[in-house]
């Protein structure tokens, strides 16, 4: 299963990232709950983009946080400096055990056993 980060969510709306559309069609594909308040919650989107998001999100899975997640990200979050969402993701990843698509490898690189890719590039 490939997770998507926030970032790769909205990259992949635009209309200058089809080879990135064109690699997530037909896979197993999901994102954290986290990610989707954060798209969704953007107080600047349009009526169209709200609606291009709604049609994403009806076509991927959207993990909800759990117990287990809270005491992955808990953990996380304890053993360096991140942002809640990025540990909330993060640990979704690792439950999971979900590839993580993100633009932001940098903000991952640290964490053991998370497999995470920059798709972008």
């Amino acid at each position: 299963m490939l997770l998507l980060d926030s970032n790769i969510l909205i990259y992949a709306l635009m209309s200058d990232h089809q080879p990135l559309r064109d690699s997530l069609r037909h896979k197993e594909a999901a994102c954290s709950i986290v990610s989707h308040i954060e798209v969704m919650g953007y107080h600047k989107l349009t009526s169209p983009e709200k609606a291009a998001f709604n049609t994403l999100f009806e076509s991927i899975g959207i993990l909800p946080l759990t117990s287990e997640i809270a005491t992955v990200a808990i953990s996380l979050r304890q053993t360096k400096k991140m942002t809640l969402g990025d540990a909330i993701i993060a640990a979704t990843a690792l439950v999971y055990r979900a590839e993580l698509l993100t633009a932001n490898t940098k903000d991952f690189d640290w964490i053991k056993n998370l497999n995470h890719t920059n798709p972008l590039i």
